[in-house]
């Protein structure tokens, strides 16, 4: 007599249901590698779009891009940080557009010369450099903007997109007494008053409200903690539109991204000016 336990019929179907999910696990995981891995092959790099060097920590040279209007000034200036993607031609043409107002715009590059145009390697690029080198990167960015030629440094804005927005507020945090302004677009926010309680300077916050990512209740409570804080501001949920919906594409046309680029010309326009 075989005395060798018996498998079910369900049990079989078990396992290899099991293993048919493992294996669709793994290819998945190699698959996004793959796209991530090629995706870092043959994106722009960042150095066909920066045109200056910043001084980082440890003697490290970042790169940004700079640019400013013709005549001598001195001129009121934006730093303008990139959404999760990293320093790339979006966010120089919309630097391009902000130096047609009359400001000095500086797009450093917070993600040390890495770019990506897939949401893989955007979202790789997001989760794997480390909060405390981007803030470092950016305050060394915001110092270099603020000594460069033509360029008041009393009259110095933190803006920035998706990932720009959150880390423009976080810089306004760090340094609220160097920042005249501060522009959220759809960016992580800060709920907590206690943490925002250091600004005392003007924000702009800017938001879809079908935006999954930043819902419409988590800007109200931040928007609520701006009011307790005592902090300046005005935030505005635009209908229709979700995440992300301003770019170099649309800001100059009608609808909600050039009503929100408008904002926040008007916005600068009110603080940065003399």
């Amino acid at each position: 007599m075989d005395a060798r336990p018996t498998v079910s019929r369900a049990g079989l179907w078990l396992r290899r249901i099991l293993l048919a999910l493992v294996g669709l696990v793994v290819l998945l995981v190699l698959s996004l590698g793959g796209v991530i891995v090629y995706d870092a092959a043959t994106v722009v790099p960042v150095t066909a779009v920066a045109n200056v060097e910043i001084p980082g920590p440890e003697g490290l040279m970042l790169h940004g891009y700079l640019a400013r209007p013709p005549d001598a000034g001195p001129h009121p200036a934006v730093l303008l940080i990139h959404e999760w993607w990293g320093l790339n031609a979006d966010i120089t043409a919309l630097a391009d557009a902000l130096v047609a107002q009359g400001y000095v715009v500086l797009a450093p590059d917070a993600y040390r010369g890495q770019v990506g145009r897939t949401v893989p390697r955007a979202l790789w690029l997001r989760l794997t450099t480390p909060a405390a080198q981007i803030a470092v990167d950016l305050d060394a960015a915001f110092g270099y903007l603020r000594s460069a030629e033509g360029v008041d440094a009393a009259r110095t804005a933190a803006a920035g997109f998706c990932f720009g927005g959150g880390e423009a507020l976080l810089l306004s945090l760090r340094q609220p007494a160097a920042i005249a302004a501060t522009v959220v677009y759809y960016g992580s926010v800060v709920t907590d008053p206690q943490r925002l309680e250091t600004l005392s300077t003007p924000l702009l916050g800017i938001f879809g409200a079908e935006d999954a990512q930043i819902p419409v209740a988590e800007v109200r409570r931040f928007a609520a903690a701006l009011e307790t804080a005592g902090v300046p501001h005005q935030v505005t949920i635009y209908p229709g539109v979700g995440h992300a919906f301003l770019s170099s594409e649309n800001y100059a046309e009608p609808g909600p991204a050039g009503e929100a680029w408008q904002e926040m010309l008007a916005f600068l326009n009110a603080n940065l000016r003399p």
